[in-house]
């Protein structure tokens, strides 16, 4: 898997000067390296385009590097709700989306998700997009939620579904969030009002069209 992302980035992303000076940040931050690969963000930018999506809802920020990805999908005419939990985390984001001209595109909501996603469903906010990039525990509840301020058609992604692979290959060596992402697929995949496919980009990502 590894070999096989490695060809993807070689061959279908260019080097973006931006972007490596976002992933520095990260690191000089002390902040943990498990922002999305640069062919799982042009992905993720490639699907809010097509979809058409304007109104997009992350969960989990960290330093932005995600959130660039996903505004320079949405351009101008969109905006973006991000979650994040830590608030030094959000600032970091902030600051490097207004580098690449996305600081008036987006808002932080800081603290736990959960609690974050019941106060934007008490207000009746709902979205075209969503993207999960958080605790893995959580990924389920996420996903309800995300179901319930969902507009017709919406997409919701969600990153790291494979776990290094430990998902599907014995051999492979278990992450701590295994277990989590077994059941999140299996519940993705069979969720009646959800149509689900798993494209194995990046550590994984599931793609979900949310039928109302």
């Amino acid at each position: 898997m590894k070999q096989i992302n490695e060809y993807i980035d070689s061959v279908f992303h260019k080097q973006d000067q931006l972007m490596e000076e976002v992933i520095s940040s990260i690191k000089e931050n002390g902040m943990p390296s498990i922002s999305v690969s640069p062919s799982s963000g042009k992905f993720l930018s490639m699907l809010i385009s097509l979809s058409g999506a304007k109104d997009v809802l992350e969960i989990g920020a960290l330093g932005g590097y995600s959130g660039i990805w996903i505004a320079r999908g949405f351009g101008s005419e969109g905006k973006l709700t991000s979650l994040e939990l830590e608030e030094s985390y959000a600032k970091l984001a902030h600051s490097n989306l207004t580098k690449d001209g996305f600081g008036d595109r987006v808002s932080y909501l800081t603290g736990p998700a959960l609690e974050s996603l019941k106060k934007l469903h008490g207000d009746q906010q709902t979205f075209d997009f969503f993207f999960i990039d958080a605790d893995k525990e959580n990924y389920g509840n996420y996903l309800e939620y995300c179901i319930k301020l969902a507009n017709p058609d919406a997409i919701i992604v969600a990153d790291n579904v494979l776990a290094g692979g430990s998902v599907a290959d014995e051999a492979a060596k278990p992450r701590q969030y295994t277990e989590f992402m077994k059941q999140f697929n299996v519940t993705v995949a069979n969720h009646p009002q959800l149509e689900s496919i798993l494209v194995p980009i990046g550590d994984g990502m599931t793609v979900t069209r949310v039928k109302k």
